[in-house]
């Protein structure tokens, strides 16, 4: 109610100097005419009297003059006092007029676009309630268990295969800490479809090296705890990026799921920068770079910020034009070329799951169907510990041709 009320008494305190600066305007008008027409008047007056001593009126002619010029005095009074007295009664009923429609366009205005009936919310209370949602989010289990219909389905390996595998589960119920055992398995799992499988192997892992995990093991298990919570960063995956980031602040993965946390938490202004910073100073085979580009202008929006992130090069004009004079062989040579420039980068410098599965299907479309899979295998052995890059690269492998 006594929201209400605040902008009633400021509606109601506009209208009122409105008024009065109007009221005062048209009375300064009225009363400015008249007391113009009075003292031309008076003037004239005064003007007789001058002239009868001069001689140039008679004594005749000068009443006369006088008793006209009163006459137009006394109406010019008249005048004056009926139009101060009609400007009070017009201005309080136009000010009645005035002040029910600043109130009734004011509460039209605010049910329209405010949110009558609803507490306020400052600033404070606003982040404490994010901060317990945070911490009321689903856990690492109950993500996964959501997830889990949505994720890529496990395959049947040959029987050598599973033979294999279950000598290797075996061994490990022997020999729990066994690290490169337990690296195979986490490798192995992911492999098969057994994402679960696999996060509970890289977690033993983890645990296997104890003070001395290398960096690389504790991203991977990230990367498998965020992928199998269907890319929900969990309470038990935010501990492991908090040891992440408190040993390398500047680990690229760690930056990328920091800002991915944020903004799953509520909180794009903190995560805008964080994705900003990584878009522009990563190298352009990030990782985390595709991500970023389809998500960053959503977040951008959502922090308030206007953001257009920075163009990926593609040919120049040149290069069309180039391409336009070639013949059919010379623009498929030309192809070959691009697609083993890649293949040889790849090999050389590696690079990210997009560029192999980009190599898998190029080939596929020249035909090298055979080489295709050779470096699909490659690639699989490559990102044997990362599950989201092993789904890449096998779309990519099962839509070449047989």
């Amino acid at each position: 109610m006594l929201f209400w009320l605040a902008p009633a008494l400021i509606a109601l305190a506009v209208a009122l100097v409105l008024l009065r600066a109007l009221n005062a305007r048209r009375g300064e008008t009225g009363l400015t005419a008249g007391a113009s027409d009075m003292a031309v008047y008076r003037d004239q007056l005064k003007e007789v009297d001058r002239d009868l001593a001069r001689g140039t009126l008679t004594e005749a002619e000068a009443e006369a003059v006088r008793i006209e010029v009163s006459r137009r005095l006394l109406d010019a009074d008249r005048r004056t006092a009926r139009a101060s007295d009609t400007s009070e009664g017009r201005v309080w009923p136009a000010a009645a007029v005035v002040v029910m429609a600043l109130l009734a366009g004011s509460f039209l205005i605010y049910a329209r676009v405010g949110a009558p009936g609803v507490a306020d919310l400052p600033m404070t209370e606003r982040l404490t309630d994010l901060d317990t949602a945070a911490r009321a989010r689903p856990s690492q289990a109950e993500a996964e268990a959501r997830a889990r219909p949505f994720l890529p389905p496990a395959t049947e390996p040959d029987a050598r295969f599973t033979e294999l595998m279950d000598r290797l589960r075996t061994a490990l119920r022997e020999r729990p800490n066994d690290i490169r055992g337990l690296s195979l398995l986490a490798e192995n799992e992911a492999r098969l479809g057994n994402f679960t499988a696999a996060r509970e192997a890289q977690q033993k892992l983890v645990a296997a090296y104890g003070d001395d995990v290398p960096l690389n093991e504790r991203v991977a298990l990230l990367d498998l705890m965020v992928f199998t919570a269907g890319g929900f960063v969990s309470p038990e995956a935010e501990a492991v990026l908090g040891g992440i980031l408190k040993s390398h602040p500047g680990n690229g993965a760690g930056q990328y799921y920091a800002g991915l946390l944020f903004a799953q938490s509520g909180r794009p202004d903190r995560a805008f920068p964080v994705w900003r910073r990584l878009l522009e100073t990563s190298p352009p085979d990030a990782p985390w770079l595709p991500v970023i580009r389809d998500e960053i202008a959503a977040v951008a929006a959502a922090a308030g910020v206007t953001y257009t992130p920075p163009a990926i090069r593609g040919p120049d004009a040149d290069d069309i034009a180039a391409a336009d004079e070639m013949s059919a062989d010379e623009r498929q040579a030309m192809i070959r070329g691009m697609v083993d420039g890649l293949a040889d980068r790849l090999a050389t410098d590696g690079g990210p799951p997009e560029d192999w599965a980009r190599l898998i299907s190029a080939l596929g479309v020249l035909g090298e169907t055979a080489r295709a899979r050779a470096i699909a295998d490659e690639a699989l052995a490559v990102f044997a510990d990362n599950a989201v890059a092993l789904a890449t690269i096998e779309a990519a492998a099962q839509r070449l041709p047989e």
